[in-house]
């Protein structure tokens, strides 16, 4: 049972609330320092292959000691040491007698502290490219269902042509699919620090093997191959260009506009009682109100996605601020900024994915909408009508405004229903498409090409970036939210 000091300091709700297991275990302590002492395994097995004194039995130690880490006795070093790189040397030394000789061999700090980041930055993206496609996966499904069902669409937030609700969903589809290409980019250009000593210049390596430069390249690519890198960056300060973190952070921004926008969307379609995201049956919307259903869901996203936008102009300062080779006054930021960026973007992802997996369109409010707003619309196309029927065009136009005026007075001065349509029914002069009215009215004439177009979008554009995830997208689980 936990007991009162559990809850006495803080703790990220990225962690208690939000961010999965998954993301939250790549910026975890555990996975950071294993990782450290891996990179030292690697480097220990690269120098070796390559001619250093360097023995098996060294290396097995190692191993077996990767993920056996003393965590107080690495935090009791680093009070003395005031060095974390340094602290955790001495404790893996401590743990593996044969090998201290060589452990961290010809490395800086930043051999452990880039790399490890590198190979985190590498894993998130991993996580993060499949969740997008699973949104883009359900919302390409309801934008099927919802191709042909006309709604109102907006323009200034005002009531403007017809669009379907297929439609719409595509442009949320369409600006996910330009973050899946740009976190894409992200991962294929990402390169790994490698081996490149304390200034970048790789001096400390060249010693060790006597000045042979071809074996400290090699040396730098063997390192990079076991770390699963295609290939080094190739030319470092004492730490990878900051510039890496801005595309990536800036990248993840971005995704927090795009998560930001479609769920403003939901709330303000949800305040129009046209769709909602789903609702438990035993959620309460509000402590004093109990018949509200608030889109909470969405809230978050939108709060979440907020604060993974603001992150960018830690990411960006902090570039801009690095003097030289390397300032560390990178350091507490990144941490930071880089963790917060990853566990933003996966809770709002999962958020999302939750809200796209249920969301419910209510057909008869649209139409009710619809019918609001339609009779306005029309106008020109009952015009258009009555003169192909052999009436004047100028003579409709002004039966149409002046019985356009009486009906708006209706709605605004007097809240009553849109009555334009009866007016028109009403007034003999309207008696050679009376007939056709109904056609005329059809909101699914006024909605051009929108069911066509979501199905050309998703065979032409949809479907190949979908192909890419194939295999992740075989058992897409119902997600359910922490709190």
């Amino acid at each position: 049972m936990a007991g009162t000091s559990d809850y006495e300091g803080y703790k990220s709700p990225l962690s208690t609330r939000y961010a999965s297991k998954e993301m939250q275990f790549l910026f975890s302590d555990q996975n950071k320092f294993s990782t450290w002492r891996q990179l030292w395994v690697w480097l220990a097995k690269a120098e070796r292959t390559l001619g250093l004194e360097i023995s098996e039995a060294q290396i097995t130690e190692m191993e077996q000691q990767i993920k056996n880490i003393d965590f107080e006795a690495a935090a009791a070093e680093e009070r003395l040491t005031r060095h974390d790189v340094m602290a955790h040397v001495h404790v893996f030394a401590k743990q593996c007698p044969k090998a201290a000789p060589v452990i961290h061999l010809g490395a800086t700090s930043c051999y452990v502290g880039d790399n490890t980041d590198l190979i985190v930055l590498r894993d998130a993206l991993q996580l993060l490219l499949p969740r997008v496609a699973s949104v883009i996966l359900c919302l390409k499904q309801f934008a099927e269902t919802y191709k042909s069902l006309p709604t109102l669409g907006f323009t200034h937030l005002q009531p403007a042509q017809l669009t379907t609700v297929g439609k719409r969903a595509c442009l949320w589809i369409q600006d996910l699919l330009m973050d899946e290409r740009a976190l894409r980019r992200c991962l294929e250009d990402l390169r790994f620090r490698g081996v490149k000593g304390t200034t970048g210049t790789q001096a400390s390596f060249l010693q060790l093997f006597n000045g042979d430069g071809g074996k400290v390249k090699e040396l730098d690519l063997l390192v990079t191959k076991l770390a699963g890198f295609s290939k080094p960056y190739g030319v470092t300060g004492q730490t990878y260009s900051r510039k890496v973190d801005v595309e990536i952070v800036a990248t993840l921004s971005s995704l927090g506009t795009t998560i930001h926008k479609m769920c403003s969307d939901l709330r303000i379609l949800a305040s129009r009682k046209e769709m909602e995201e789903p609702f438990e049956s035993t959620q309460i919307g509000s402590s004093a109100m109990a018949y509200k259903r608030n889109p909470m869901r969405s809230e978050r996203c939108c709060a979440l996605a907020r604060h993974l936008i603001t992150l960018f102009n830690n990411a960006a300062n902090t570039h801009a601020t690095q003097w030289l080779e390397r300032t560390l006054d990178d350091s507490a930021n990144r941490r930071l900024t880089l963790s917060e960026a990853f566990l933003s973007a996966d809770a709002a992802l999962l958020t999302l994915l939750n809200i796209s997996q249920g969301m419910v369109v209510y057909n008869k409010v649209i139409e009710r909408h619809i019918a609001q707003e339609l009779p306005f619309m029309s106008t020109e196309n009952i015009i258009m009508a009555m003169v192909k029927a052999g009436g004047d065009r100028q003579e409709c136009h002004e039966k149409i405004r002046v019985l356009s005026q009486e009906a708006g007075a209706q709605v605004k001065q007097f809240g009553k229903d849109n009555d334009l349509v009866e007016r028109v029914r009403n007034d003999a002069y309207f008696a050679p498409i009376l007939g056709h009215l109904d056609e005329i009215l059809n909101p699914r004439t006024f909605t051009g090409r929108a069911s066509d177009q979501v199905v050309e979008f998703i065979a032409e554009e949809v479907e190949p970036v979908l192909a890419r995830y194939s295999d992740s997208l075989k058992n897409v689980k119902s997600v359910q939210l922490l709190i």
